[in-house]
């Protein structure tokens, strides 16, 4: 009886994933595959004509070349701000874990309100506009590492419970120096949870609308998500190439997540299990 309630929960678990993430996945392919007319129909349906090859031509020249250009930023932007992400995050994680004071005690209450308190967009704005750092990417990537870091510090510090501190005491007495100790002895023990933080961070920062429409406007700073606007307008939608645009934003995300579940998985478990 167990045993064929697990096999009834588990076809229903399949059938939910079918419907939130397949159904709909398959209505952006099919969409993007259709003539203007027959998109704009919105209906779940196979094309009669197929304009796959059209569709993505047009999208890619769309304002001289602008999704190539917002795939070049979105990439510099993922890139950096992931790697800054993971040294400071592992430091952080690292210092807190491994020598406790009231220090690391009020640099965890804000660790914790990083996560609670939601940003401020204005104030923001006007700090970035002092520091000469508004609608420039280097600006928006310490905005996107200010915004990740709570939530990558508190990854870590978990699973840095699950390294032995004798590794640091061995190493020191060796005649390590800190920053060897660190980036020698610790961080590659740190695998399983900076894939973690790789993968979840990249697609969040690939995929974010709202900080590089607040903090990085002008066609020429666009980011993938911001391309999404090329078809739109007040009066009208070109919904074939609009989905098209989605489905070449939505593909490298999905490829990360595909090849990485697992260790996501593990990155993610494994400090809360052992910890």
């Amino acid at each position: 009886m167990n045993r064929a309630r697990r096999y009834w929960i588990g076809g229903f678990a399949i059938l939910v994933s079918i419907f939130v993430f397949i159904v709909p996945f398959a209505f952006i392919v099919l969409t993007a595959m259709k003539d203007r007319k027959a998109a704009s129909l919105r209906e779940f349906s196979l094309p009669t004509t197929w304009h796959l090859w059209e569709n993505l031509v047009q999208v890619i020249q769309t304002r001289d070349y602008m999704v190539i250009t917002a795939f070049i930023n979105s990439t510099i932007l993922t890139v950096a701000s992931v790697t800054l992400l993971v040294v400071f995050g592992a430091m952080c994680g690292y210092i807190m874990q491994r020598r406790p004071s009231v220090w690391t005690s009020i640099a965890g209450g804000l660790v914790l309100a990083g996560l609670i308190i939601p940003p401020a967009v204005v104030p923001t704005i006007w700090v970035m506009q002092s520091l000469g750092l508004f609608k420039t990417l280097h600006g928006l990537i310490l905005i996107e590492v200010a915004y990740g870091l709570s939530f990558t510090i508190l990854l870590i510090r978990a699973f840095m419970a699950t390294v032995p501190r004798e590794l640091d005491e061995a190493a020191i007495m060796d005649g390590a120096g800190a920053f060897r100790v660190f980036f020698q002895i610790i961080l590659p023990l740190l695998k399983p949870v900076v894939i973690t933080i790789i993968v979840v961070q990249s697609v969040a920062i690939f995929n974010d609308f709202t900080n590089p429409l607040y903090y990085l406007p002008g066609s020429q700073n666009a980011t993938v998500q911001l391309t999404l606007y090329n078809f739109q307008s007040q009066f009208s939608t070109a919904y074939n190439l609009l989905f098209m645009n989605i489905l070449l934003i939505t593909i490298p995300p999905l490829l990360v997540y595909l090849f990485f579940n697992r260790q996501i998985v593990a990155g993610m478990t494994a400090g809360a299990v052992k910890g």
